[in-house]
């Protein structure tokens, strides 16, 4: 059995370039930001860099398990950015990415 991705293309022996991976994640993103917007009514009125976090931290673990993170998103309800980096470095998803989760929290927290 080969791995296959869209209309039968086979990974194992033929993969995608790089131009090909940056096409697909950038639908990504903007599949995740869409999906952002349609969930949460503060996301368009947060900086672009806060928005990327959102959308990193979403594409990373999905849009259900950030629901999850019910104090970090109430800290960015009400416009407490850094304690909602500080609260989203007391996860185990910090734990588990390590720096990744650092330069979210930073983010989050300088805007």
């Amino acid at each position: 059995d080969k791995l296959t991705i869209g209309v039968g293309r086979n990974l194992d022996d033929v993969g995608i370039t790089d131009e090909e991976a940056r096409y697909l994640l950038k639908n990504d993103i903007a599949r995740v930001a869409g999906e952002c917007m349609a969930e949460f009514t503060w996301f368009s009125d947060l900086t672009d860099q806060r928005r990327e976090a959102i959308i990193n931290l979403v594409f990373n673990m999905g849009l259900s398990k950030f629901k999850q993170f019910k104090k970090t998103i109430s800290y960015i309800e009400q416009g407490l950015f850094e304690l909602a980096g500080t609260e989203l470095l007391d996860s185990n998803y910090a734990r588990q990415v390590g720096n990744r989760s650092i330069r979210v929290a930073n983010m989050l927290a300088d805007g």
